[in-house]
């Protein structure tokens, strides 16, 4: 039985999902040795490379996809601005904490909707956002009511913050942007732009980094995030932002919490305190809300 295609744009935000919470724990295990615009750039350019190889493998970029190359930059750049915010902020937030802010993206996603595709929301989608950012919210402040009132998020949570606004920004800009071309085209075009973001803004971080003298989790994590965080999980995002509405797309981010949970336990990192458990649960609520039909 054939899937529909909205079907398929939630499997493929399955798949985001789960390839984006390993980069959080990988990420914070990585941070403290490298720059974030030094690993970013190199996973970027390896990334680029393999999708590159790919697109030409199956007959190239045609002449119409290179019309108004504006775009893959704009793009591109909100994608590197996004990437650097995150690794900055891993330095000194916790990975599951780091993923909950980033369960704030549908709220920012569903207002960038609303203002680029006229994309309204339902009572019960308004709902499902709701709970899901009082989940994130709870799980940032570590379950802590006295933080939460006084509302003091640390220095690594505050800057992923405008990271995933950027990220909010890219889900509707994906389909309104596009004039037509392939999913692998477009995203090659939007991955060439991020990689020269990041070289043209990390060139000194890059050029002071001992390589050779870089512990092995770092080269993990570079291997880790080109292959499934950034080339992988930047086409499944585009393939389901063409077929969901950008509130569902964002929707799957309410998973990576649980999914970072359990990339903690296989590290052997531990798991958070089970008052933090209530937030995340409040997240995969949110999740079924968000999803359903009607």
């Amino acid at each position: 039985m054939s899937l529909t295609p909205a079907a398929r744009g939630h499997l493929a935000m399955l798949g985001f999902s789960a390839c984006v919470a390993g980069s959080f724990s990988l990420g914070s295990m990585a941070a403290p040795h490298i720059a974030p615009a030094a690993l970013n750039a190199l996973r970027f350019l390896l990334g680029t490379t393999l999708l590159a190889g790919l697109v030409f493998a199956r007959g190239g970029v045609p002449r119409t996809a290179l019309t108004a190359p504006w775009r893959y930059l704009l793009i591109g750049a909100l994608m590197a601005v996004y990437f650097l915010l995150m690794f900055e902020g891993l330095k000194t937030a916790e990975a599951v904490s780091m993923s909950a802010v980033f369960t704030l993206t549908p709220v920012m996603a569903a207002g960038f909707g609303w203002l680029l595709m006229r994309q309204r929301m339902s009572g019960r989608i308004a709902l499902g956002l709701a709970i899901g950012a009082a989940g994130a919210l709870w799980v940032i402040f570590r379950a802590d009511l006295a933080a939460l009132l006084a509302f003091a998020p640390g220095r690594g949570e505050t800057v992923f913050f405008f990271g995933c606004a950027a990220h909010a920004v890219y889900a509707p800009l994906v389909p309104r942007l596009n004039r037509g071309e392939p999913g692998l085209i477009f995203t090659l075009g939007t991955m060439l732009a991020a990689t020269l973001v990041l070289l043209v803004w990390g060139w000194s971080d890059i050029m002071v980094t001992d390589w050779a003298e870089l512990p092995p989790i770092v080269w993990v994590t570079i291997l880790y995030t080109t292959l499934a965080a950034t080339a992988l999980s930047t086409v499944l995002l585009q393939y389901a932002a063409m077929r969901l509405p950008s509130a569902k797309v964002m929707a799957y981010t309410y998973l990576i919490p649980s999914w970072v949970i359990l990339w903690e336990l296989a590290l052997g990192r531990g798991a958070p305190p089970a008052l933090i458990l209530v937030g995340v649960a409040m997240s995969v609520l949110a999740v079924l809300l968000l999803l359903r039909d009607g």
